[in-house]
């Protein structure tokens, strides 16, 4: 749970003919993820077959968006398709796609016929208002300039003032929301009429030359377009389905083929090595993965194989992948952590302390008995939309649940529960000295395991003088006990010096022998790395106090809602109470889930984690692959 399974590197080399077969089983097995070769040399006949993959599954993926194909289930005795399979299938598509593309053609013909039939319907429905024979109106001989469109509502006095003296009418015939559809008219030949449209926002209304005509002959030319189109579209949709009666097997046995085919080419794009009649997969399998990897090779192919598995210590491969395994209920919080980053290989996993360390600061700064429940209640019923977070929902508000109970608060009420351990509003100094304490507790632990992740990735100078190390952590505990030894809860202050002093000066020696630089520039670089260890750590102590300082904005919130509500009568004071409170759980509760996840971050992650892990991605079988 706290650390990736242990990878073996493996070198399965097959014949090239055989090649497809080798990697639906490793598909089928799904524990072989593909990694670059030490020294790759293409394999011809992988890179080819990945080539008209890519070809057939482009085109299959255009029939696609036109063909509703139901999903056929993998056989288990399936074999993977050859090269001269998959380009006979590759063609097959072809020809499919030839003569599909006649009915494609002629549905975006239709589609554009019923978008233009539309328009005009639309410009018939602004235009029936006139009840007039436009075609009187548009005569080329005509003395008169008409103008017909539309224009914002609210410009339509201006603008008839304005024509007016310009010797032309407005006359609005229709209006639809802010939008008014009028008429222009005057004399031909009239000046400065154009200008004054556009600056009252006029949009000319389109007319058809069908529509240029009495309005039943209007009418009547658009009722026999439409009857004319859905005719059409029944007859295309005839052909359509006649087609795909006809070629629907193939094409379900097409999409079959190009789904066992996929694996070969997803390994080919990861690059493998090929040599004569020979083809090797390389990649990471998980240990325990191996010997049931290896027997389903040795069933499949009867010794036709080589493999050679080395650990990782042993090549240098690149970044090496990571695969943690979680229990159920911890899963919801992976997707957290991922945003941050993921672990190396071999490095501690964050996501268990993730988990309980936010849960806790979360209710540590919203411990509210009334609020927790509020929010375990929107979640469980609204959680819907965020299905992913809704279980950090409920458990963030049990945990603001559990810390109301501690405080004694019930929607803001500190004297109706009786605290069980502190309250906020009645002890500040208290919490205040519990956030710091929660917050060195925290250090400790990131220090401990930076200096796990340290030894893990072989850097022992690191693991023992970093100041994220072995003497980072001496210091920090040093640190720690003298200022418990200043405030009187403890009298070690000389093994509390002799800690600090050990521990800056394995920080400063650390310092001095990692670089290599001349002795002036590492004598400045080992003071100013000491110096910054002792701040940084004393600055993300601190940085713990808003825990405690958002615990006493919740109940300076509550005490605020309080006397809003008391300046008003029964009924306005239930309201502001509902109100008040929604807005502390809404408001206050996003700050908090966001502060918690910076401490978790920042104070946190950013000490131990490094966050540029390489995530395990296995060979797999899906119902829909793509490259």
């Amino acid at each position: 749970m706290f650390r990736a399974a242990p990878m073996a590197h493996v070198t399965l080399w097959l014949l090239a003919s055989e090649a497809q077969d080798g990697a639906l089983l490793l598909a089928r097995h799904g524990a072989f993820a593909p990694a670059p070769a030490e020294q790759p040399v293409p394999g011809a006949q992988a890179t080819l077959y990945r080539e008209v993959f890519l070809e057939a599954r482009s085109r299959l993926d255009k029939l696609l968006e036109h063909v509703d194909l139901p999903v056929l289930p993998i056989p288990d005795d399936a074999v993977a398709p050859t090269l001269p399979v998959l380009e006979g299938v590759n063609q097959t598509l072809k020809e499919i796609w030839r003569g599909f593309s006649g009915v494609v053609d002629q549905a975006s013909r239709l589609q554009e016929e019923r978008t233009y039939l539309a328009m005009m319907r639309e410009s018939y429905a602004r235009l029936a208002g006139l009840q007039v024979d436009l075609s009187r109106l548009f005569e080329p001989d005509s003395l008169l300039d008409l103008h017909i469109g539309t224009l914002p509502a609210a410009n339509v006095p201006r603008l008839g003032e304005a024509l007016v003296l310009a010797g032309h009418v407005l006359s609005v015939f229709d209006r639809h929301g802010d939008q008014a559809s009028a008429v222009v008219a005057g004399p031909r030949g009239g000046e400065g009429v154009a200008g004054l449209l556009s600056q009252a926002g006029w949009r000319a209304l389109a007319i058809p030359e069908a529509l240029r005509t009495r309005p039943e002959a209007a009418r009547e030319f658009l009722d026999d377009a439409a009857a004319r189109l859905d005719a059409a579209l029944d007859i295309h949709n005839r052909l359509r389905a006649e087609f795909l009666d006809r070629h629907q097997d193939r094409l379900a046995e097409a999409r079959l083929q190009l789904q066992l085919a996929h694996p070969l080419a997803q390994a080919a794009r990861s690059g493998l090595t090929g040599q004569g009649q020979l083809l090797a997969f390389t990649g990471w399998v998980p240990r325990g993965g191996l010997e049931t990897l290896m027997a389903a090779l040795e069933s499949r192919f009867q010794g036709r194989y080589f493999s050679e598995v080395r650990a990782p210590e042993a090549i240098k491969a690149g970044p090496i992948p990571s695969l943690v395994r979680y229990p159920g209920w911890l899963r919801p919080f992976v997707p957290l952590v991922a945003s941050y980053g993921l672990p190396r290989y071999g490095e501690f996993d964050p996501t268990l302390p993730f988990a309980l360390g936010y849960l806790l600061l979360f209710g540590a700064m919203f411990g509210d008995v009334g609020h927790g429940a509020v929010l375990v209640l929107l979640f469980l019923l609204l959680g819907r939309p965020l299905k992913s977070l809704r279980w950090v929902g409920v458990a963030a508000g049990l945990s603001s649940m559990g810390f109301g109970f501690l405080y004694g608060s019930l929607f803001g009420y500190e004297d109706v529960l009786e605290a069980v351990w502190i309250s906020p509003m009645h002890d500040p100094g208290r919490l205040l000295g519990v956030a710091i304490g929660l917050g060195a507790a925290f250090i400790v632990l990131t220090l401990m395991a930076s200096i796990h992740n340290h030894l893990a990735q072989g850097h022992r100078g690191r693991a023992l003088g970093a100041a994220s190390g072995l003497a980072g952590l001496i210091f920090y505990i040093g640190a720690l006990i003298g200022a418990a030894s200043l405030s009187g809860l403890v009298s070690w202050a000389v093994p509390a010096a002799l800690l600090i002093v050990v521990g800056l000066a394995g920080v400063a020696l650390h310092s001095l022998l990692e670089s290599h630089a001349p002795w002036g520039e590492r004598l400045l670089v080992m003071v100013i790395e000491t110096l910054e260890t002792g701040i940084n750590l004393f600055a993300n102590t601190l940085s713990f106090m808003r825990v405690a300082a958002f615990s006493l904005n919740h109940v300076a919130l509550a005490l605020a809602v309080f006397a809003l509500a008391q300046g008003l009568g029964s009924v306005g004071q239930g309201v502001a109470l509902v109100l008040g409170n929604a807005v502390v759980i809404v408001l206050e509760g996003g700050i908090v889930a966001i502060q918690a996840m910076r401490l978790m971050y920042y104070e946190g992650f950013s000490r131990f984690f490094s966050a540029d892990g390489v995530p395990f991605v296995p060979l797999r079988l899906a119902e829909e692959s793509s490259s």
